[in-house]
């Protein structure tokens, strides 16, 4: 499967809550996504199947307007996993926030991920807290 990626590439709401709902197992929710994105995110990497433009993996991009950027989001269609499909998206979040000027990426995962995170994506673990609000 030929995917083609693109920073801040153009995407439709439906779109992206089939993709997010698909790739986190839950029912596909209208989010907002465009608005949300536009308003508060550095950027985003589309992942788009060739053939058919289909959307098949997304990464948003949040930062805090300065050094620090922070990975959410990051989903993969399942007919599209264990294909690299993760890793090139995280890549080019990464070159993203570097054309930004940004000094440091983030991201919080599940230990499940320590592998996409940790090993294929170069990333290296840290300390960091949580307070449920």
């Amino acid at each position: 499967m030929t995917i083609d990626y693109l920073w801040r590439g153009p995407l439709a709401d439906p779109e992206l809550d089939a993709l997010h709902a698909e790739g986190f197992g839950h029912p596909v929710r209208p989010g907002g996504w465009l608005a949300r994105l536009e308003r508060h995110s550095l950027g985003w990497v589309t992942a788009r199947r060739s053939a058919d433009g289909a959307l098949v993996g997304f990464v948003n991009l949040a930062w805090d307007g300065g050094t620090h950027a922070f990975l959410l989001d990051t989903v993969v269609a399942p007919g599209a996993r264990r294909q690299g499909v993760a890793t090139r998206l995280v890549a080019e979040a990464a070159d993203g926030a570097r054309a930004a000027g940004c000094g440091w990426l983030h991201v919080d995962f599940e230990p499940q991920l320590g592998p996409l995170y940790l090993d294929a994506c170069g990333l290296r673990p840290t300390d960091a807290g949580l307070l449920a609000l």
